[in-house]
C-alpha cells in the first residue's frame, strides 16, 4: 500500500464519548470498556483512542465503550489515575506511548510504566529530518558533518523538550560520534511555530512525525534528508538514517496498558479484545485511513519491549542533560 504521508482528518469521527451501538449477532467480548485517553481531545493519544472505540463497537468485540480524557503532565496524571485508583479493573485500557517513558522521567513522576499491565503496542510514525530547501546541507551527511564540526551551530527544532523529536536528535548525535549533550535543541509549543521557524531557517533543521511534513515537501518548501524507519517507506524517497550511515531508528509509538492487580482471567480477556481488534478489517481500515503503520506486538513480548524503551530513553534523556 502506497503510503498517502497525509494523516487523515480526526474530526471525522467528532468528540463522541460513548459509543453503545448495536452490534446484530456478533460476538462481543466485554459489554464495556472504558479507554483513557492521557491528554486533552485532539492530539495523538486522545485520536487513537477515539479511533480504537469507534472499530470495536462497528467489529462486535466490545458492545459499549467509553473514552475519558484525563490530562497532564505528558500522561502521566493519568498513570497515575490507573495505577492509584484502577486496580484490579480489567474494564480499562488506558493509550500511551513513546513520549508518557520520556515524560515519566523528565517529570519525575512517582508512578511509573512498571506499576501498570502491558497489552499491547498498536501503532506508530516514523520520523523525519527537514532543511528548508534553500539550506546548504543537501544531505544528512552534510548535515552531520556540520555537526561533528560545531555541534552548537547546528540548532534541531522539534516539539516538547524530552519528547521524540529531542530523542531523535539526541540519538543521530551519538551515532555521529558526537557529544549529545552539545545537541542545540529549540523545542516549540505547537507545529505552527515549529514549522514556521523551520521555513524561516531559524533552525538549522526540523524533526517531526513523517505526516506533518508531507505538504511542505510536497510543495517544494522542505527537502527530507532521512526518516528514522527501519527500511525505506513507500511513496516517501527519502533514505533512512541508517542508509546515510547512522544507526538509528525510531518510532513515535502508541498502544495500551491496563491497572494493576488483574487477575490472569483479566488479563486475558483484554488481550483478547485488544488482539481481535488488531486484526480486524476495520482496525485495518482506520491504518490506512490514518495513514498509521501497524506495529502490533502484544503480552510478554510488549512487556520486554517497554522495558527497552524505558532504558533507552532514560540513557537519551540523560545524556542530553535532561535527566539526572
Amino acid at each position: 500500500m502506497k503510503r498517502r504521508m497525509v494523516v487523515a482528518a480526526f474530526a471525522a469521527l467528532g468528540f463522541v464519548g460513548t459509543l453503545g451501538l448495536s452490534v446484530g449477532g456478533a460476538h462481543a467480548d466485554l459489554e464495556k470498556l472504558t479507554l483513557v485517553a492521557p491528554a486533552a481531545p485532539g492530539g495523538g493519544w486522545d485520536s487513537t483512542a477515539r479511533q480504537m472505540q469507534a472499530a470495536l463497537v462497528k467489529a462486535g468485540i466490545v458492545r459499549n465503550v467509553q473514552v475519558t480524557n484525563v490530562t497532564g503532565a505528558g500522561g502521566t496524571v493519568g498513570l497515575a489515575g490507573l495505577v492509584n485508583n484502577g486496580k484490579g479493573d480489567g474494564n480499562q485500557l488506558m493509550v500511551m506511548g513513546l513520549v508518557m517513558t520520556g515524560a515519566v522521567l523528565t517529570n519525575n513522576s512517582p508512578v511509573t510504566l512498571a506499576q501498570v499491565t502491558p497489552i499491547a503496542r498498536l501503532t506508530g510514525e516514523y520520523e523525519m529530518i527537514v532543511v528548508p530547501t534553500n539550506s546548504p546541507h543537501k544531505t544528512m551527511q552534510d548535515l552531520v558533518a556540520a555537526l561533528k564540526k560545531d555541534p552548537g551551530a547546528v540548532s534541531w527544532g522539534g516539539g516538547s523538550a524530552g519528547g521524540t523529536d529531542h530523542i531523535l536528535a539526541g540519538l543521530v548525535a551519538k551515532a555521529a560520534g558526537v557529544d549529545p549533550g552539545k545537541v542545540n535543541y529549540i523545542a516549540h509549543s505547537g507545529g505552527g511555530e515549529a514549522m514556521a521557524n523551520i521555513l524561516g531557517g531559524k533552525v538549522t533543521a526540523g524533526v517531526s512525525g513523517i505526516g506533518e511534513f508531507a505538504a511542505q515537501i510536497k510543495a517544494g518548501r522542505l527537502r527530507g534528508l532521512a526518516v528514522s524507519s527501519p527500511k525505506r517507506i513507500d511513496g516517501v524517497d527519502v533514505p533512512t538514517l541508517k542508509e546515510t550511515g547512522l544507526d538509528v531508528e525510531l518510532s513515535n509509538w502508541r498502544g495500551v496498558v491496563a491497572a494493576p492487580g488483574l487477575s490472569d482471567a483479566q488479563k486475558k480477556e483484554l488481550l483478547g479484545v485488544v488482539d481481535r481488534l488488531a486484526k480486524s478489517k476495520e482496525w485495518k481500515e482506520v491504518l490506512e485511513k490514518q495513514d498509521w503503520t501497524d506495529l502490533y506486538l502484544a503480552g510478554d513480548d510488549y512487556a520486554k519491549y517497554l522495558r527497552e524503551q524505558d532504558t533507552t530513553v532514560a540513557t537519551t534523556l540523560k545524556s542530553i542533560g535532561l535527566v539526572k
